[in-house]
């Protein structure tokens, strides 16, 4: 079993390197191999901080090394818990082997899942035994379900032994990825999306309360037939995410190969149908004829060689994933406009990270980055699907000369609105009205 042992003077070792520490090269000249870790066997390690007044257990099958809204939620609420003697904080999600790693007040289980082909670089959640063990053996007061299909099913099973209560998280509009327009829809997408919602009606008795983060999700819902809802805003780190890093912008260009003299425009996130970069991608051949900015597309997913395929604008700028946290946040200070595409999006962290640096944003009208948009004035948006009006909104905006004021604004709306020591007070707050 590895594990991270902190010691002293080093309480400031960000909270995803001591959940994942870089495993060494394998040599097998210098020592044979060890065998794989097998949490469905082992012993498993004592419960941390047994004197926590609420301790709450994580499972979700949406994080992988290249995941983002989610991801980024459970790590920022690890270094919550870590903060906070009272608190304890299991963590399980997939990977591509079992381990067990953790801090002084969080743990997290990986459990060895093999990859989802359409939905790289996600993992199937298929470990019901090490589920199930891992559950009776933390005991958790609580437990937040953070994705839905197999994995809310395993873990009621696993939780009723201890009669644990089940929150869940709906980060994810899944209903909605397979139909974002339903009331344009006929035939079998628009009945593949009612029979989503159905599930969701079906799921939604597994749970207490089901937590959003836009009122844009919590509408949905609502309107198809799940009423038990608490709607808690996410958060950013505004330490982290912050306009002084505006100072050294050309350097963070000349390193990305992006011009220095022009307008550039980002779209940041995974490249998958539900993120709609289709859009962006077919409104740049008109903006680039109009205007002399270039777009920056960023991240990484299953539909990346299908749009580069797409993309017949010659003024884009294709950037892998950025694995660095303090790279993403020099990024985001480094361009002029940060493009959120999605209608479907359940709240947008990568928009909130690009006003939290001073950088506005353009987005569709539906869904969680219109709402910031609409609190914070630090942007515009376009009617939903339509490339033509994201193309004369982009147009507008960089040529405007308003892109400093906006994102201004949008930095003074991320510090009043969006702290996430202010958001975990109240999800801690929602678990321990579930539990009383």
């Amino acid at each position: 079993m590895r594990r991270l042992l902190r010691r002293p003077g080093y309480s400031t070792m960000p909270m995803e390197q001591i959940l994942f520490p870089p495993t060494p090269a394998a040599d097998s000249t210098v020592r044979p191999r060890v065998r794989d870790l097998d949490i469905s066997r082992i012993a498993l390690p004592p419960p941390q901080r047994r004197d926590a007044g609420l301790s709450v257990l994580d499972i979700t099958k949406w994080f992988g090394e290249t995941s983002g809204g989610v991801r980024t939620y459970l790590l920022q609420k690890a270094n919550y818990v870590e903060a906070r003697a009272r608190l304890r904080q299991v963590l399980v999600i997939p990977g591509a082997r079992d381990s067990v790693t953790g801090g002084s007040g969080v743990r997290c289980y990986r459990l060895r899942g093999p990859k989802i082909p359409t939905q790289r670089p996600y993992r199937f959640m298929l470990a019901t035994r090490s589920i199930r063990r891992i559950v009776e053996h933390e005991r958790p007061d609580v437990i937040e379900v953070g994705s839905p299909f197999l994995v809310p099913w395993i873990t009621h099973r696993a939780a009723r032994r201890c009669d644990v209560p089940l929150i869940a998280f709906f980060h994810s509009n899944f209903p909605r990825s397979i139909c974002a327009f339903p009331e344009r829809a006929h035939g079998m997408r628009r009945h593949s999306h009612d029979l989503a919602w159905r599930y969701v009606r079906k799921l939604d008795q597994l749970f207490q309360t089901t937590i959003v983060a836009s009122r844009f999700a919590a509408s949905d819902l609502q309107c198809h037939g799940v009423e038990r809802i608490t709607r808690v805003p996410l958060g950013v780190d505004l330490e982290h995410f912050h306009p002084r890093r505006r100072s050294h912008a050309e350097l963070t260009r000349q390193s990305l190969g992006l011009p220095l003299d022009v307008p550039v425009a980002a779209f940041v996130g995974r490249f998958a149908r539900e993120k709609e970069v289709g859009l962006v991608i077919k409104a740049w051949e008109t903006v680039e004829q109009r205007t002399d900015a270039v777009l920056a597309l960023v991240g990484d997913g299953p539909m990346r060689k299908a749009l580069r395929a797409q993309a017949k604008a010659s003024r884009i700028v294709w950037l892998p994933y950025q694995t660095d946290r303090a790279d993403m946040a020099d990024l985001l200070a480094s361009i002029d406009l940060l493009i959120s595409p999605g209608s479907i999006e359940t709240f947008g962290l990568s928009a909130l990270e690009a006003q939290a640096s001073g950088t506005p944003v353009l987005s569709a009208d539906r869904g969680g980055v219109a709402e910031q948009i609409e609190c914070s004035g630090a942007g515009a948006v376009f009617p939903a699907g339509d490339p033509h009006a994201l193309a004369e909104c982009a147009i507008q905006l960089l040529t405007s000369g308003d892109l400093a004021a906006l994102g201004a604004r949008g930095r003074v709306y991320a510090e009043r609105e969006h702290s996430w020591s202010s958001v975990f007070d109240r999800i801690f707050d929602v678990y321990r009205a579930v539990v009383a």
